[in-house]
């Protein structure tokens, strides 16, 4: 894997020397921008569907079809005058998140949104709602490669909670906010789990925020995350919302939070 990104000119080149921007990391391997990279502004925005990149595209007036790849991703980058975001996605899975999220970073990212789906496991929690992460449970195999300590938690940033919630407000959108469980395996969401991760208040499950706010924390830029429950699992029968009209109204007031976010940060 390593010798085929250092083929790709658009990659982030790959050295072994100590980047001094970052304490205590004994990596041999650290990403940084290569001559061909795009300049990034320091807004950047991962949509983890198809289906919200797409509608993100629309809303921020950008053109489908102008874009570079990002590994097996889309890259975006705003060229209106002023603009100073880039969108890029669809994504799946801790490991390829930390990819991503690792390479807008060393292109000058410094501002991260992560705009996803979960599964809900509170009863509180319903189809369509929207959930600003406070926290996020460590159950993804990426995370411990960049904290040295043994809590299982994860922390997305103040300044990014903030400005969500505020965009959230400004929208007159309701949300939840709360902590999720970021697991590797969807299909081994077991009964035993839900139940002990609601005695825990955890209102939501997906596969990627733990690792998206442990990686970030480590190379010290602020990412936040905004999802919406596109399913249910609380009361331990699967309840699938993804075609249903609150679902798709739930994705549009996300992706309209986003647009306000990104011209105003």
């Amino acid at each position: 894997m390593i010798l085929s990104m250092r083929s790709k000119k658009n990659y982030p080149l790959w050295r072994d020397q100590h980047n001094e921007t970052v304490e205590n990391n004994d990596a041999i391997i650290i990403p940084q921008k290569g001559k061909h990279a795009p300049q990034l502004g320091p807004v950047a925005v991962i949509a983890g569907t198809e289906t919200d990149l797409a509608l993100l595209c629309n809303l921020l007036d950008l053109d489908k079809s102008k874009y570079q790849k990002l590994f097996t991703s889309r890259l975006y980058v705003a060229d209106q005058p002023g603009a100073a975001f880039c969108l890029t996605g669809p994504l799946i899975g801790a490991p390829y998140a930390a990819m991503v999220l690792e390479t807008l970073i060393a292109w000058g990212a410094r501002e991260i949104i992560f705009l996803g789906w979960c599964g809900s496991i509170s009863q509180k929690v319903k189809i369509g709602d929207i959930i600003v992460p406070t926290s996020a449970i460590i159950d993804e195999g990426t995370s411990g490669h960049y904290k040295k300590d043994d809590n299982r938690i994860s922390f997305p940033s103040e300044l990014m909670v903030t400005k969500l919630k505020a965009a959230l407000d400004r929208n007159r959108v309701t949300y939840h906010h709360g902590s999720v469980w970021s697991t590797d395996a969807i299909y081994r969401e077991t009964r035993d789990k839900v139940e002990n991760y609601q005695r825990l208040d955890v209102v939501g499950v997906e596969m990627e925020i733990s690792a998206l706010f442990t990686v970030a924390k480590f190379r010290k830029v602020d990412m936040g995350a905004i999802v919406v429950v596109s399913d249910e699992l609380a009361s331990f029968k699967w309840r699938p919302g993804f075609k249903t009209d609150i679902f798709k109204h739930g994705r549009k007031a996300a992706c309209a939070v986003v647009r306000d976010l990104c011209r105003k940060i």
